[in-house]
């Protein structure tokens, strides 16, 4: 099938790969170049360095395929989108390919394709539509998330599903972790999906819209750490921001902190002990009073510092209380 495809970080490559070896991509559309690091560095995004270095390879001969395009809109709007509807319409693609894009396709984009435009999202549809559904999945404590493919619409995640794919998860995944299992089975999935659509049978399922949630973009704040919450509110928190934007708080002397790695120690109330209370720390971790239980830190990294077993951290720092 020809194919525009639709994608910016790396969590889209994988799923591109597969349709470079199975599909006929025609272009690529993604965000623009950004300035990147301490220095400001114009950099591209994950796609289309892949699809640089498919292109030089084309080039070179050193593999069999087609040039691919590269399109960086900066917006959809005024007068861009003309010149936009007429080069999509010029690949007379059978099919939109999306997957975290990180743009509201108009109508008169999502009406080009023949076949129309379908969207690979990162959670069990209707489940965690928007931004950040790998985050929230984790922060949520979620036991079970997945990949769906669905038609794209005018609204956000709303379309009919088509197919979904379901991965455990456990009690220590990360983000990072869950990010990398989702991103390496979106492509096999996406390729039963069009082989469907091809055959004529796939079947579209409405959303039950009074079951979906949302999952807005995460920031830094949001792993600022409240130990009046419980110890499993807490872990979750922590391996949901991990490995971004990560979870932190403040020692009661005001060091900011970075906690990267924790487990549960007890689901016990600890009565007379405020909670961010520092009961314990040695060189097998650091045990926080919690709204609910004690919760051992294992990971953390103070402010200007790396990222340090807590016990290698206690050596240095005496340690009483989180704020």
């Amino acid at each position: 099938m020809k194919i525009v495809f639709m994608g910016t970080p790396d969590f889209s490559v994988p799923t591109l790969k597969a349709l470079i070896d199975n599909h006929e991509v025609m272009c690529v559309v993604t965000k623009a170049d950004r300035p990147k690091g301490r220095g400001n560095v114009m950099t591209a995004p994950p796609v289309k360095i892949l699809i640089e270095e498919h292109n030089a390879k084309v080039l070179s001969g050193e593999i069999i395929g087609n040039h691919i395009d590269i399109m960086q809109p900066e917006s959809f709007k005024g007068d861009n989108l003309e010149p936009i509807l007429n080069q999509l319409k010029s690949y007379d693609a059978d099919v939109f390919v999306t997957i975290s894009y990180g743009k509201i396709l108009p109508q008169a984009v999502l009406d080009i394709p023949k076949k129309g435009c379908i969207n690979v999202h990162a959670s069990l549809l209707p489940e965690l539509r928007g931004a950040a559904p790998i985050w929230h999945s984790i922060i949520n404590g979620d036991k079970q998330s997945g990949v769906t493919t669905m038609m794209t619409d005018k609204g956000i995640d709303t379309g009919d599903m088509l197919l979904t794919e379901t991965v455990d998860i456990d009690d220590d995944m990360t983000t990072g972790q869950l990010h990398d299992k989702l991103a390496e089975i979106s492509g096999p999935v996406l390729l039963k999906t069009l082989d469907m659509l091809e055959a004529g049978t796939l079947v579209r399922i409405p959303q039950d819209h009074s079951k979906a949630t949302y999952a807005a973009m995460v920031d830094r704040e949001t792993g600022h750490i409240d130990w009046n919450k419980t110890a499993w509110e807490i872990h979750n928190l922590i391996r949901g921001t991990n490995p971004f934007p990560s979870a932190y708080t403040t020692e009661v002397s005001g060091m900011r902190v970075k906690i990267h790695k924790s487990c549960i120690f007890s689901q016990e109330i600890i009565s007379g002990k405020e909670p961010g209370t520092v009961l314990k720390a040695d060189k097998e971790g650091i045990d926080v009073v919690t709204g609910y239980g004690v919760l051992r830190i294992l990971e953390l990294q103070a402010e200007g510092a790396r990222r340090m077993a807590a016990g290698d951290f206690t050596n240095g720092h005496k340690v009483t209380k989180f704020a």
